[in-house]
């Protein structure tokens, strides 16, 4: 009896043992089950949407650009080669007409699944020119012929945009890229190259904005209509043939909108107010915004850095009798020779006072203490000088100006 109790308790040591994995392991050869591999952690993700929109360009019947694919990156310093980079590939490369893409149409580009976190940097990278037709990036002047968009070297990396996206986990994140035609085209002096100087920002894709009607006398793709603040473009278009114009995405906030036209005065409406998720109306096809004839002169000059090419731009700047500030021309200079060239009303502009809640547009008035009253602002980098100048009196006009930078 003794003896069967101790086989009875060595029987159970050995199973505790094998229980508590001292048995050595699992034996592939001898017939038992594999132990149950441990359940992985899956990664929490989200979805980032892009889209692709435009302000008016300068001149140019077109502006292609060819996109390859983006990458986006947590890092806000992340080098080229470096690891964490996630890509959205655009197969075919998808060639884009950007002046296509005004009053608030956006063209989307394609969506990403990534990581829930931060995201710092965006680049945008576009296919380089061939020989092969047609070109993948190039413009097509008002009148001329199609002409090779020439793009900086940095462009097969990638155009660099800080961004400041959150992926939340399963959640869309949907951004627009505002790509501006207009700023992003330089001349090259006598050189016969156009050169792609990106001007691009990344902004959540709003619901918001305004919309309205100019006279169909100014249904021309010259016909420039901003939304400003301080001086400042936000978001710029051209009205269609039917004199449309919508100007989206715009953060909510109040604004100035200001409508320029070539041999016009400039109409501005002031206190403009943006609600999330709404198109402020302005005006009906019934009641359009129209501007003035204008007599006109011209502000030229030229603009140095001691580099080459040269890089800088020119804004011709107007300040109302209120003392709000508004942009009436602005653009790159010329690479090569640093001239720029702007035609400008002598007249007083027309102003009005938006009515909150209000579609109908407010009566205008001359603000004739600041007839022909313009000042300039030269930016070369992070520096900047101002030039105010005399009062524009008399029609035809030249008045030119230089600005140097060290």
């Amino acid at each position: 009896m003794r003896r069967n109790t101790r086989s009875l308790a060595s029987l159970a040591l050995a199973f505790t043992l094998a229980a508590c994995g001292g048995g050595g392991g699992y034996d592939a050869g001898g017939g038992a089950n594999p132990p149950a591999p441990m359940p992985q952690p899956t990664a929490v993700t989200g979805t980032l949407k892009l889209s692709l929109t435009d302000a008016p360009s300068c001149g140019f019947e077109q502006v292609n650009v060819t996109v390859e694919r983006l990458r986006i990156h947590q890092d806000a310093n992340a080098a080229d080669g470096d690891v964490g980079w996630s890509e959205l590939v655009l197969t075919p490369a998808r060639r884009i007409n950007l002046l296509t893409l005004s009053n608030g149409v956006l063209l989307e580009l394609g969506q990403l699944p990534l990581t829930v976190g931060h995201y710092a940097q965006l680049r945008l990278v576009l296919a380089a020119n061939s020989a092969n037709a047609p070109l993948a990036n190039s413009v097509l002047p008002l009148g001329g012929a199609e002409q090779a968009l020439t793009t900086p070297s940095g462009t097969q990396s990638g155009i660099k945009l800080s961004a400041n996206i959150d992926i939340a986990a399963n959640q869309m994140a949907d951004f627009v890229l505002d790509f501006d035609a207009c700023r992003s085209i330089v001349s090259a002096g006598n050189a016969g190259k156009t050169l792609l100087k990106p001007v691009v920002k990344l902004l959540p894709a709003y619901q918001s904005g305004v919309s309205g009607y100019v006279d169909l006398a100014q249904a021309l793709g010259s016909t420039h209509i901003s939304l400003q603040q301080d001086g400042q473009i936000v978001k710029a278009t051209a009205p269609d043939a039917s004199g449309r114009y919508v100007l989206s995405p715009v953060a909510p906030g109040s604004y100035q909108l200001v409508v320029t036209a070539p041999n016009r005065g400039v109409a501005v409406l002031t206190g403009v107010v943006v609600n999330s998720g709404a198109i402020t109306a302005l005006g009906t096809t019934g009641q359009t915004l129209g501007l003035s004839s204008s007599q006109s002169a011209t502000l030229s000059g030229t603009l140095s850095t001691g580099a080459s090419p040269v890089d800088g731009e020119l804004r011709v700047l107007q300040t109302l009798s209120s003392g709000i500030r508004i942009q009436i021309a602005g653009s790159a200079v010329d690479s090569v020779t640093g001239a720029y060239s702007y035609t400008v009303p002598i007249s007083a502009p027309t102003v009005g006072l938006y009515a909150a809640g209000s579609t109908n547009l407010p009566s205008f008035t001359l603000d004739g203490p600041v007839a022909g009253r313009y000042s300039l602002e030269a930016l070369s980098g992070s520096a900047v000088k101002t030039a105010s100048l005399a009062p524009l009196g008399s029609a035809g006009a030249v008045i030119s100006t230089n600005f140097s930078f060290p």
